[in-house]
């Protein structure tokens, strides 16, 4: 992938990378072993605040959860954007992303809000973005944030 191709096509959708998020507990925020990079659960913070706080969907909605599962994206590759040099050429493609999604006891489309990241991936990527998934229902995520998504990339 064509770092200015990508940063261009996110420019096209209204969108920035920010600076890469710090960690908010102990640990780093990527890993690299051999021509994997791991980064680590990203929460939907922009400008320094969380987009979305509390379960879905009784205090966030689908749709807002969603936006948040995207600006969580924006915050991974920002994280990886970091890790390779400031070169996103770099990137060969998505392999896996697990999002967690803060849900009531009876909420059963985590996978609604997960598609907020996949789409967001699959456009700024094309089929390179295309990856694996996991999307899980949990009771309380770190900040109170509504979701949080982590992620494994191939890069050369």
């Amino acid at each position: 992938m064509d770092s200015s191709s990508l940063e261009s096509k996110l420019a096209s959708l209204g969108l920035r990378l920010p600076e890469a998020p710090k960690p908010v507990a102990a640990y780093v925020p990527a890993v690299r072993t051999g021509n994997l990079v791991f980064v680590s659960g990203q929460l939907p913070l922009t400008g320094g605040q969380l987009l979305a706080t509390g379960s879905v969907p009784s205090a966030v909605l689908v749709d807002q959860a969603q936006e948040a599962a995207a600006q969580c994206v924006l915050n991974g590759l920002a994280i990886l954007k970091a890790e390779l040099g400031g070169d996103l050429s770099r990137l060969n493609r998505v392999v896996r992303i697990g999002v967690f999604v803060q849900s009531d006891n009876d909420f059963k489309d985590q996978p609604l809000v997960a598609n907020g990241a996949s789409e967001l991936l699959e456009r700024l990527l094309g089929d390179s973005g295309k990856h694996a998934r996991a999307a899980v229902g949990v009771n309380a995520l770190p900040l109170g944030a509504s979701v949080e998504v982590e992620f494994v990339f191939e890069v050369s």
